[in-house]
């Protein structure tokens, strides 16, 4: 079994090719760059590298968000055009869950944040049981950092953050969780399409595919021009 992974959903871009419980190839980018730019020249030069013929792919694992809305756009139009042209299937890999599955094993609390804005992030929690199955204890979502902050205090034990938003939350967590907030190296603390391809190998296993034209991202919440057009149209009924 052969499956593409692509990664888009924050400033990592990221192709992988897995096979057969084996990574192939990955190629991944944390720099200002559009992901429209990076993303299918990354996987033609991984695919060049290997020999990988497309025709020879089972399916696409996509990051599915939460996310930037450009970011998961993108890569989800990518994901839907390979699908279509190839005639395969997609699998919607929640960002998160990838994050997490890269500290496999970890037995404590893992906690992957992504900078949300507004003193908000996208996030989940999740731990690895005994048997090393991943367990997600809150599925992903839009919180403020306090909020899912004291959700950890209460659960107990030491805390593994990863993500963009550690630098931007990272005084908080300490201040929150004291020496219960840890945080991940660098080569383990952002999204990579090696993480949506192995997760999402597992999810094909299960029967867990879309058709291109079933997928669509989950944005978890509404896009900046979203938001101002609901203001702007709740303003206007106000003067009215």
């Amino acid at each position: 079994m052969k499956i593409i992974g692509i990664e888009s959903a924050s400033l990592v871009a990221s192709a992988a090719i897995w096979e057969d419980e084996k990574l192939l190839a990955e190629y991944t980018v944390d720099f200002k760059k559009t992901h429209s730019q990076t993303l299918l020249p990354m996987l033609e030069e991984i695919c060049r590298m290997t020999e990988c013929e497309m025709n020879s792919v089972d399916a696409v694992a996509v990051s599915a968000g939460p996310g930037s809305f450009t970011g998961l756009r993108i890569g989800a139009a990518t994901a839907k055009g390979l699908g279509l042209a190839l005639n395969i299937p997609l699998i919607a890999v929640p960002t998160l869950d990838a994050q997490a599955f890269g500290l496999f094993g970890v037995k404590d609390l893992i906690c992957p944040i992504m900078d949300a804005r507004r003193g908000q992030v996208y996030t989940g929690i999740y731990r690895f049981d005994e048997e090393d199955r991943m367990t997600v204890i809150k599925p992903s979502c839009a919180a403020d950092f306090e909020e899912i902050a004291e959700e950890l205090k209460a659960l107990g034990g030491r805390v593994y953050f990863l993500g963009d938003g550690v630098p931007v939350f990272r005084e908080k967590a300490v201040k929150l969780l004291g020496e219960n907030a840890r945080f991940v190296p660098a080569g383990q603390n952002r999204q990579r399409a090696a993480l949506v391809a192995s997760l999402g190998a597992r999810m094909y296993a299960e029967g867990k595919t879309v058709s291109s034209g079933e997928f669509a991202p989950k944005y978890y919440r509404e896009s900046q021009a979203e938001r101002v057009k609901r203001e702007r149209e709740s303003a206007a009924v106000t003067h009215d």
